[in-house]
């Protein structure tokens, strides 16, 4: 049982119908610049990228344009490389972890791999600091099949023409206090499920898939961030959000049938990253850094394998 007040919008126990997400809607104001944030740094790209328009996110009076920064000199006899991040548009270091790897990294992989890089999946939650899109839907459970994200529509329709020769991808997130504050008692509300609290890790972790968890892999991932920041125990019960811990700082979840963004290509060597911002153990600015470094962490290790 739990004390925690009701979540402010709708009846406990029965799902959310048009009015509650219209009242959710009405509560969400923009609190950063997608355009001064995000769309500037790709811009300052543009000389050293191909810099691809994806799609266009529209809720209106917004729109938003998709970009994603891709490899100039694209081969077609080369493996290549997916890092994704801001599904979940409130998860910072995402987004600009992604964007920090492809300034001051992404021209060491030229000729090795083809990059294609798309660092803010959800702009308007971005915008916003929410996990969902103006729908209230999940960016990061709608990678399927007609999938009702625009967000994630448009990513799968950018990767489909190389999806079969991804060798890696990286989808960055994070784990936040806010999940148990507001996102996991609204997705409660919203589902009309009892909320049931749960415990938020301190530090880096990765989830790899249930269905090829490349082991090595992940460690290789986890021993590179360890140097920039740390990683995050077990809890108690040998977890970390509620999955079993595999290996230090690594749990598998079913990526495909969960409709998750790492799940949506073939690639052998996949992860979901999950860095802890409120850590009093890490600034914005590590978290920045063990981003770029998994990616880095991740690439080599593929290439040494491949």
């Amino acid at each position: 049982m739990t004390n925690q007040a009701p979540y402010p919008i709708g009846t406990p126990g029965v799902p959310w119908g048009p009015a509650e997400v219209a009242a959710w809607l009405s509560r969400q104001a923009r609190q950063r610049s997608y355009e001064a944030e995000v769309l500037t740094v790709i811009e300052r790209l543009r000389p050293r990228f191909d810099v691809v328009q994806y799609g266009q996110l529209d809720y209106a009076p917004d729109s938003y344009p998709l970009l994603a920064i891709r490899s100039r000199g694209w081969r077609e006899e080369l493996p290549c490389v997916l890092v994704t991040g801001g599904v979940h548009g409130y998860e910072t270091s995402g987004v600009h972890g992604a964007l920090r790897f492809a300034e001051r990294h992404a021209d060491e992989y030229a000729g090795k791999v083809n990059l294609l890089i798309a660092p803010c999946v959800s702009p308007w939650a971005y915008e916003r600091i929410h996990r969902w899109n103006a729908q209230a839907i999940d960016p990061n459970r709608s990678f399927r099949e007609d999938s009702p994200a625009a967000e994630s529509a448009a990513l799968m329709r950018l990767v489909e023409p190389f999806r079969e020769r991804i060798l890696v991808h990286v989808d960055l997130h994070e784990t936040t206090d806010t999940d148990e504050s507001e996102f996991r008692p609204a997705l409660a509300a919203r589902d009309g499920v009892p909320f049931v609290p749960g415990e938020i890790p301190d530090g880096f972790y990765l989830v790899g898939d249930t269905a090829n968890p490349q082991p090595a892999f992940q460690q290789a991932v986890i021993a590179a961030v360890a140097e920039v920041t740390h990683i995050a125990p077990a809890d108690a019960h040998g977890e970390i959000i509620g999955s079993p811990v595999v290996a230090p700082g690594v749990i598998n979840y079913a990526l495909r049938p969960l409709g998750l963004c790492a799940g949506i290509t073939d690639a052998p060597y996949k992860t979901t990253t999950e860095v802890y911002p409120d850590s009093p153990r890490a600034t914005a600015e590590q978290c920045n850094q063990a981003q770029a470094a998994a990616v880095r962490a991740a690439i080599g290790f593929a290439l040494a394998h491949s």
